[in-house]
């Protein structure tokens, strides 16, 4: 029996909601950000298709489709029938306060089925899905303020033998 998980988080960003809502409104720039998120594929009648990894070179994929969309405040989704994983969701941008950009929230509610695939699902999404998100919403911090992402990956540790 599948049971529910719900993760929400919130990044503040010092740039306009118009701009945010834009960049991700385009879900084909998820994979930019996040790590698990290998591609998504738009189609016309406002469904898309999603691939993450998972373990062991593994996939899962399923199909959305957005169930409100409000330009430059949110977009939400859930998966249509017959999705490896079950699972919806929004993203909503507001102003932050002090006139300091845009707070963006995301929240996420999947079904993580139990046994071998419980597992998988489990391991996909991290040991701390809330962890996950909350990396995923730092790069998007990243990439929107700076152009880019920080990383030390390929870098030499600093140690001396």
């Amino acid at each position: 029996m599948a049971q529910p998980i719900t993760v929400e988080r919130t990044v503040t960003i010092e740039k306009p909601a118009e701009d945010l809502y834009r960049f991700w409104h385009s879900l084909e720039n998820l994979p930019h950000f996040t790590r698990h998120i290998k591609s998504v594929t738009v189609y016309e009648d406002g469904r898309s298709h999603w691939i993450t990894s998972a373990p062991m070179g593994n996939s899962v994929e399923w199909d959305a489709r957005i169930t409100e969309d409000r330009p430059n405040e949110v977009i939400a989704w859930t998966s249509v029938e017959g999705a490896d994983i079950a699972n919806s969701g929004s993203v909503h941008f507001q102003p932050a306060p002090g006139d300091r950009g845009t707070e963006v929230k995301v929240i996420t509610t999947y079904d993580a089925p139990a046994g071998v695939v419980g597992d998988a699902i489990a391991k996909l999404f991290g040991e701390n899905p809330k962890q996950q998100i909350g990396d995923d919403l730092a790069r998007f911090k990243m990439l929107m303020e700076t152009g880019e992402i920080a990383t030390n990956e390929g870098q030499p540790s600093g140690r001396r033998k």
